[in-house]
């Protein structure tokens, strides 16, 4: 079944890699000015990627950083002595295909990324803009000395995401995210391998350079006997000089997609949750 489900992704993947190629010969016969601005100015919403690419020969690093719960007070300082750290890489091969890698602190997960917009919003034209998010990763946390038989099968992990963002106007903007994740090893007997989550974030600009954003992942098919809740996250762009500092308060933790999507720790209703920022450096 595993080796099925990889085969499926890889399918996926190149089938929508040979449409995107198609797509992009057909934006170099649009003028630019027929599309919409960006509907976001981050990667990112908060935790759930946005529909912003990364423009053709730019790199970007990308430091993310989120501390403990705060509801730890004084003892933890507030988090800051449990944090957890992503470095991320983003290139863009062209402006509508991303490759990335990441390190998290958290379980030690290496992953891979690639992003593909594949149709863009349009002034008078088709109304949303849509892009394919994907990513495999590696959990090298996994003990065999714990875990008699271990496998590398079982450190991956898969997420594929369809994002679906409109600009209603210059300040607001909405974006959905049906969302499909599996892990090969799960640590809650009940909890199917492959787990399912409708996202919904948005952003709204309050100043020039400030804006509003939020995000929130419905899962579909958690176990019953789960710890874990539904990501619910919210946080502040700040635009500096063409770049954008975000920060934000989350009840996950994790930042990798897998994760925030299926292991969501905090509770907001006991003011258990997290605070985070990510930095960004772009290289032309």
């Amino acid at each position: 079944m595993k080796n099925r489900l990889s085969i499926l992704v890889l399918f996926l993947t190149v089938s929508t890699f040979h449409a995107q190629e198609d797509l992009l010969s057909e934006f170099d016969s649009v003028p630019s000015d027929t599309f919409k601005s960006a509907a976001f100015k981050g990667l990112k919403i908060v935790n759930f990627e946005s529909t912003k690419m990364v423009s053709k020969g730019e790199l970007y690093f990308v430091t993310s950083h989120r501390f403990g719960s705060v509801n730890n007070g004084i003892k933890d300082f507030f988090g800051l002595d449990q944090a957890v750290t992503r470095l991320n890489f983003l290139y863009g091969i062209s402006d509508g295909i991303n490759l990335g890698v990441s390190r998290s602190s958290f379980l030690k997960i290496y992953e891979s990324s690639l992003k593909l917009r594949l149709v863009r919003e349009k002034k008078n034209g088709f109304p949303f803009t849509i892009v394919s998010s994907n990513n495999l990763l590696v959990n090298t946390a996994l003990d065999s000395q714990f875990l008699p038989g271990l496998k590398f099968e079982n450190r991956l992990g898969y997420t594929s995401q369809l994002l679906i963002s409109k600009k209603f106007n210059k300040n607001f903007s909405l974006q959905l995210m049906p969302t499909f994740f599996h892990d090969n090893l799960v640590a809650i007997d009940e909890q199917e391998n492959s787990q399912y989550v409708l996202g919904i974030g948005g952003r709204h600009k309050l100043t020039k350079r400030l804006s509003f954003n939020f995000d929130y992942g419905l899962h579909m098919n958690r176990a019953s006997n789960s710890p874990f809740k539904n990501p619910l996250s919210v946080g502040i762009d700040i635009e500096t000089g063409g770049h954008v500092f975000q920060l934000h308060f989350t009840n996950a933790q994790p930042m990798n997609t897998n994760g925030y999507l299926g292991q969501a720790a905090g509770d907001w209703g006991s003011g258990d949750f997290f605070f985070g920022f990510n930095l960004s450096r772009v290289f032309n």
